[in-house]
C-alpha cells in the first residue's frame, strides 16, 4: 500500500536530478547525462575558474538557458500543495536548476547552492537572479568575477545548509526520495538519519539505487506519476 502524504505530519522530499528530468532539465550521469558530453575538469571546478573564468562562464550560461526553457511538473505541484497544506513539510535537494521554487515551494535547502545565484570570487558578496545569460560577469563592489554559487566538484559544502538538511531529516516521520542516484556523497548518507529516527522512508526511482535496501517502500516510476499516487487527501491545482 503506498504511503499518503496527508497521513504524516514532518515530512521531507530529499529530490535529485531526477526530480528535474521530467521538466527537461539534463541530468548528469544517466543517459544522455551532462557530464558524458562535458569535462567538468574545464567547466566545473575552481581551478578551472581560475584558469578561464570566461570559458567557464560560457558553459554556465548555456546551461542557464537550457534550465531557463524549462518549467516545473505536476510532481511539483504535489511538493508545493504538502507544503501548503500540512504541518511541516520541507525540501532538501541535491539540484541547483531552483525547479521547486519556480514552482512555489518555499522550504528549500539547496545542498550544492544554485545555478541562479553567483558569488564574488574576491569579497564574497552573493547576488540572485534569472538573467539567462549572465550579461554582466563582475561583482559591482569589488570588480572581482562573479562564480556560480554552486557546489563544484572539490568543493566542499555549506556547513550551515549542511546542518540544516540533517537538522530537517533527523526529526522528519516520512521521507520520500525523489529521483536521487545515491552515489553523491555526502548526501547520499542522509536518508540514513531519517531511517535511524524511526521515519517511514520511500523511494521513488524508476531503477533501484545503492541505498534502495534502506527503504520501506519503492514506487518504480515517473516522479510525477508516482508523487501524485501519495496525493490522497490533497487539494491540488488545475493540471
Amino acid at each position: 500500500m503506498i504511503p499518503q502524504l496527508a497521513q504524516f505530519e514532518r515530512v521531507v522530499f530529499f529530490t535529485g536530478a531526477g526530480m528535474s528530468a521530467e521538466s527537461g532539465v539534463p541530468t548528469y550521469r544517466g543517459q544522455g547525462g551532462l557530464w558524458k558530453h562535458y569535462d567538468y575538469e574545464r567547466y566545473a571546478c575552481q581551478t578551472a575558474f581560475d584558469r578561464d573564468p570566461e570559458g567557464v562562464w560560457d558553459f554556465h550560461n548555456y546551461r542557464r538557458e537550457l534550465v531557463g526553457a524549462c518549467r516545473p511538473h505536476r510532481g511539483h505541484d504535489v511538493i508545493v500543495a504538502a507544503e501548503q497544506q500540512l504541518s511541516r513539510v520541507t525540501v532538501v535537494t541535491q539540484n541547483i536548476d531552483g525547479m521547486h521554487q519556480l514552482a512555489g515551494s518555499t522550504g528549500v535547502t539547496e545542498l550544492h547552492g544554485s545555478l541562479w545565484r553567483v558569488r564574488c570570487d574576491r569579497c564574497g558578496e552573493t547576488q540572485s537572479g534569472y538573467d539567462s545569460p549572465l550579461a554582466d560577469l563582475h561583482c559591482g563592489g569589488c570588480g572581482g568575477w562573479w562564480r556560480p554559487d554552486i557546489v563544484w566538484f572539490g568543493d566542499m559544502l555549506n556547513e550551515a545548509v549542511v546542518q540544516s538538511a540533517v537538522s530537517q531529516i533527523s526529526q522528519c516521520d516520512l521521507l520520500v526520495a525523489v529521483g536521487t542516484s545515491a552515489v553523491v556523497y555526502p548526501a547520499a548518507q542522509l536518508p540514513q538519519l531519517a531511517a535511524k529516527g524511526g521515519a517511514v522512508l520511500v523511494e521513488i526511482n524508476p531503477e533501484p539505487t545503492p541505498m534502495s535496501a534502506l527503504y520501506h517502500h519503492h514506487l518504480r516510476g515517473p516522479a510525477s506519476e508516482m508523487l501524485l499516487a501519495m496525493a490522497e487527501g490533497l487539494a491540488l491545482p488545475p493540471a
